[in-house]
C-alpha cells in the first residue's frame, strides 16, 4: 500500500511539473501543497471531506497537514487574495509565475478527480476564484 501511494504521488507531481514546464519537482510539490492547503481553508467541512475522499493517502495527508478547524481564520474569498497568499508562500521559487501556475494545479485536479467533485468544489468557491479554475 505504501509503495502504491508513493507511486501515485510521483505521478501527480510529475504531471504537475510537466504542466508547469518546471525542472524542479520539489517546487511543483510545494505549489501543489500550498494550493491544496489554501483551497482547504476556503471549503466547508463537508465539501472538504468529499474532496479528500478522492485523494490517495499522501495527498490527503498533505491536504490536512497542520489543519485545526477551530483555528482556521475566515479567509477573504476573493481571487486576488487567494493568489496573493500562494504568491507569498512561493516567492522564493524561481520558476513560479503566479496565477497561471495555480491554474495548472487546478487543471491537474480536473484531470485527476471526478468531474462531479470538481464541479462541486468549484461551485462552492466565489465566482472570481472559479474564474482561475478552468471548468473540467
Amino acid at each position: 500500500m505504501i509503495d502504491h501511494t508513493v507511486h501515485l504521488a510521483h505521478e501527480w507531481i510529475n504531471e504537475l511539473a510537466s504542466r508547469l514546464d518546471w525542472a524542479s519537482k520539489r517546487s511543483a510539490l510545494r505549489l501543489l501543497r500550498e494550493t491544496f492547503q489554501h483551497l482547504r481553508d476556503h471549503l466547508m467541512v463537508n465539501e472538504l471531506a468529499q474532496l479528500s475522499a478522492q485523494l490517495h493517502l499522501l495527498l490527503r495527508g498533505m491536504l490536512f497537514e497542520g489543519w485545526v478547524p477551530k483555528n482556521t481564520p475566515i479567509k477573504e474569498r476573493r481571487a486576488y487574495s487567494f493568489v496573493g497568499f500562494i504568491d507569498a508562500q512561493m516567492k522564493d521559487t524561481e520558476e513560479y509565475r503566479g496565477s497561471q501556475d495555480i491554474k495548472c494545479v487546478f487543471e491537474l485536479l480536473n484531470h485527476r478527480l471526478s468531474q462531479g467533485e470538481v464541479n462541486d468544489v468549484r461551485a462552492s468557491l466565489p465566482e472570481d476564484i472559479r474564474a482561475i479554475w478552468p471548468a473540467p
